[in-house]
């Protein structure tokens, strides 16, 4: 298991380029189930949770090829076996996305239920509901999702009680291959569904509604995609690298980004006081130093509010402004286990059920901290950047979970953080 040291406080300068979604690629990676021929893929991001997507894939029999350095990947969906086990599943929550498309092609899944950072509940119950309104015989025994078709997928009319970016991904794959009508009610409106919807349209499926809370899928025939699919900009990473920049009052262009995907986000800086301008369509940021951050009250959302993988980033941040503000995490109930880390550095936060309360400036000065998930992960690596002295961040498999080589881009950016074993 490895650490980061970081000697801080740091100023950074340069430019820095954003790697391929992370919550677009898993998706756009298991939909390669529905298809009879070889997918392929471009800008695939380096990390954990793609090697434990196709290494799921590989145990269900399909063939795997992945360029690292390159960013692609080759996919044979040669579906042998209908399980995803727990072995693999555990390591990622997103390993629920191969239920539906199991379901959709093969009418049968053994699906482990999911693992992955410990932020919360995030109930599978709503996938179930739905697919069993589409013909699925579904039953939840030791750990595992059984489901299986006798006849055929008919479409529905589906209303979800929350919005689930996972459980709409699920239909998605299920509702195209239906007879029929299906619709989606209280649908997630998230880019990376949206991809995933416009990536089936191009293979014959006639889906509407993308990015709205009511999503229509017409089932029929789809064709394997002819060119490689493309994987669009991690926006969670691009608003990472703002709130770093900010944190640690440097210039940086941020490239390869889509800021359309990050209205929210930028707002939120902006209230704070932070100077970003968006350069060439939308695609480049750059991030003017500012010596004086604005209090903010920020409650998290489902898109297009503001994300929730962006609470813990924006939370540190907010540790710099004078004054009081408060973030309320409305949709995990326990993704405030960074505060405890924070604190150690010298935070002034304090927590009342959903709503932190944080009292700045702060003066963070070095420490042993541990990372407790993904997007915390990236929020003590900030902190590290910003505290005087040697920070240690431990548990940094979350990080590598979702963020390509963090520690590397920053060194070339001029940060002094070493990558340790422990």
């Amino acid at each position: 298991m490895d650490a980061l040291i970081i000697e801080g406080p740091t100023q950074l300068s340069g430019s820095v380029e954003v790697s391929g979604s992370k919550n677009s690629a898993l998706p756009l990676l298991f939909a390669s189930i529905l298809f009879n021929d070889k997918v392929c893929y471009e800008n695939i991001p380096r990390l954990w949770d793609i090697e434990t997507t196709l290494k799921l894939l590989e145990m269900m029999g399909c063939g795997t090829e992945w360029d690292k350095e390159g960013g692609r990947v080759a996919i044979i969906p040669t579906v042998k076996s209908k399980l995803a086990p727990y072995e693999q599943v555990k390591k990622m929550r997103a390993g629920i996305l191969a239920l539906g498309p199991l379901v959709a092609k093969y009418g049968e899944a053994k699906v482990s239920l999911p693992g992955g950072c410990a932020i919360g509940a995030r109930p599978v119950n709503y996938h179930i509901e739905a697919l069993r309104k589409l013909g699925v015989t579904v039953e939840v025994e030791e750990g595992y999702i059984h489901a299986s078709v006798v006849g055929k997928l008919v479409g529905a009319e589906i209303l979800f009680p929350e919005v689930t970016v996972t459980g709409t991904e699920n239909l998605l794959y299920v509702g195209v291959m239906a007879e029929g009508k299906t619709v989606l009610q209280n649908a997630a409106c998230e880019p990376e569904v949206v991809a995933l919807g416009e990536f089936l349209n191009s293979c014959g499926a006639k889906i509407s509604g993308l990015g709205t809370h009511t999503i229509t899928i017409e089932g029929g025939p789809l064709v394997t995609p002819s060119h490689p699919v493309q994987i669009p900009p991690d926006r969670i990473e691009a608003g990472t690298w703002v709130s770093i920049a900010l944190a640690t009052r440097s210039a940086i262009e941020i490239t390869r980004c889509d800021t359309s995907q990050m209205t929210s986000v930028l707002a939120a800086f902006r209230q704070m006081g932070a100077k970003i301008e968006e350069l060439n369509q939308g695609t480049c940021l750059k991030v003017i130093p500012t010596e004086r951050y604005n209090p903010l009250h920020i409650e998290t959302a489902p898109y297009p509010g503001f994300p929730t993988d962006m609470q813990a980033q924006i939370l540190t941040l907010l540790c710099m402004a004078e004054g009081r503000s408060t973030v309320v995490e409305s949709i995990f109930e326990n993704r405030f286990m960074h505060v405890a880390e924070l604190q150690r550095l010298g935070a002034k936060i304090e927590i009342n059920g959903n709503v932190a309360t944080i009292e700045g400036p702060a003066k963070f000065r070095g420490a042993p901290i541990m990372a407790t998930d993904l997007r915390a992960s990236a929020c003590l690596v900030l902190a590290g950047l910003i505290s005087k002295g040697t920070t240690k961040v431990s548990r940094i498999y979350h990080l590598d979970r979702g963020y390509q080589r963090l520690d590397e881009k920053l060194r070339r950016l001029g940060a002094k953080i070493t990558r340790v074993a422990e």
